[in-house]
């Protein structure tokens, strides 16, 4: 296992040098890609034992961002993500545990649309660097296929070749960049 004793400490998600994006089938001949811009969190580090170690992610929803106007007005809906009645998506660590060389398995609670279930997403550890402004950061990436059906997330519309629109699998990608708070 790797010495972690230096990361000992308390951090703020970087949103601009994060991404929180998710990839979905489309029409069953292509993906689609897309990313939340609003999003915080906190990650506490205990580099003796990473397993006292903890993190919080909340995302605006209406922050949603596929790069097409007309496709995230209607992943804003109720058909998806209806964020006029949950207006945020959350991810509260309940375990974290080394695995392998650099590696992390993290477990929480994700809730989307008042659900919420328990995942486990396998985490890779970047590296840590001072940045030129005196900031230290870690970085970290991670990404989990959950089944958007499980949190309420079912439209869909079938198509006229067979199969539907969009795919029952979703996988959430997360390349989190964070800044150790000051003393």
């Amino acid at each position: 296992m790797a010495d972690y004793s230096a990361l000992t400490g308390e951090y703020t998600i970087d949103a601009h040098h994060s991404r929180l994006g998710f990839v979905a089938r489309h029409a069953m001949v292509t993906k689609v890609r897309g990313s939340f811009n609003e999003f915080e969190g906190t990650v506490k580090i205990d580099g003796d034992d990473p397993s006292n170690s903890s993190a919080k992610v909340v995302v605006k929803t209406g922050s949603i961002d596929t790069r097409n106007g007309q496709r995230d007005g209607h992943l804003r809906t109720n058909d998806f993500l209806d964020v006029e009645q949950y207006p945020e998506i959350s991810f509260t660590t309940t375990s974290i545990r080394e695995a392998g060389d650099e590696g992390f398995e993290v477990t929480g609670d994700l809730t989307i649309k008042d659900v919420t279930k328990s995942v486990t997403v396998p985490f890779e550890y970047g590296g840590a660097a001072t940045d030129p402004f005196g900031n230290f950061r870690v970085g970290f990436e991670g990404q989990i296929v959950i089944e958007r059906k499980d949190f309420n997330v079912a439209w869909n519309a079938p198509l006229e070749t067979g199969g539907v629109l969009i795919g029952d699998k979703v996988t959430l990608e997360f390349e989190v960049s964070a800044i150790k708070n000051a003393s």
